[in-house]
């Protein structure tokens, strides 16, 4: 056993499962005050850093230049990962090992891995991977009777759903816009929070600069982030207004700074005041309620 595998011994804390599918361990470790390491593997290989990453934690593939590491890390077959990192502390990751033959000829054959997938494989932004390794450590920790079975099932959907991730940076590149991912990535930011995000909140997300955000979004869409987050965020007025909801807390909800600067952003948009759109929807409902009771 050479040096690099048995330190990678000696940082497991016992959770592993091994198939022939995938191997997935739990990875406890130290790491040393400002220091190097290299990932790599014969197979296709996931970590999922739990712990916050090191300070300046930084990584980078044969002939490229060094870039900021994510939550999710990916190494393809062949391709070792080179580390850096300032500062000493205790690193938690989930670690999955892709073995079956649909991720090796996906992988390690079919696949081109051009400088922009190895970029992105610094950072895989996707929160369907997350989940899925997630699974995956909580049945490192318990195994069960059917395991195998399990394990198996989970490796062939990360397979999966890596290579439309990678698959989508290559249409990315192509068309000059976003991918798809990131595209949904803003959507789901915007259905899940009523106030209005920022540039740099939307590019953290999209993890690329806020230029690459605004060049490429409007190549994807037609329109400015602004314009985008603009109707959105109208769009959501409209909904809560629907619901009875006071102006006041309308305006608050969405982050305008007061009634009146809403009142005349939805007028300009509709060509209606809050008040009078929300009483055409309550006579609106009202009439359909009392058409239903006939």
């Amino acid at each position: 056993m050479d040096e690099a595998n048995e330190r990678r011994r000696r940082s497991r804390a016992g959770a592993d499962l091994s198939f022939s599918s995938a191997e997935v361990t739990i990875v406890h470790g130290s790491l040393s005050d400002g220091g190097a390491a290299m990932l790599a593997s014969d197979h296709a290989l996931l970590d999922l850093c739990v712990t916050p990453r090191p300070v300046n934690a930084r990584g980078a593939f044969e002939r490229h230049p060094f870039e900021r590491l994510g939550d999710i890390v990916f190494v393809p077959p062949g391709h070792p990962l080179q580390l850096r990192w300032d500062g000493a502390e205790a690193q938690h990751s989930i670690r999955c090992e892709l073995r079956g033959r649909l991720a090796q000829h996906r992988f390690g054959e079919r696949m081109e891995w051009t400088a922009p997938r190895l970029t992105a494989a610094l950072d895989i932004a996707s929160q369907t991977v997350r989940l899925l390794l997630r699974r995956l450590a909580e049945e490192a920790r318990t195994p069960r009777r059917d395991s195998k079975l399990l394990v198996g099932s989970i490796a062939t959907q990360l397979t999966i759903e890596l290579c439309r991730y990678f698959e989508e940076i290559a249409e990315e590149t192509a068309q000059g816009g976003l991918a798809p991912w990131r595209l949904r990535v803003i959507d789901e930011r915007l259905e899940r929070d009523a106030m209005p995000p920022s540039l740099e909140e939307l590019a953290t997300l999209c993890s690329v600069s806020v230029r690459q955000l605004t060049r490429g979004f409007l190549g994807s869409r037609g329109c400015t982030v602004g314009q985008y987050v603009h109707h959105h965020r109208l769009e959501t007025v409209k909904r809560l207004l629907a619901t009875r909801e006071s102006i006041k807390q309308v305006a608050d909800a969405v982050g305008f700074a007061s009634t009146s600067s809403l009142a005349h952003a939805f007028r300009r948009a509709t060509g209606l005041t809050p008040r009078q759109y929300q009483q055409r929807i309550w006579r609106s409902t009202e009439w359909e309620g009392s058409e239903r009771t006939r």
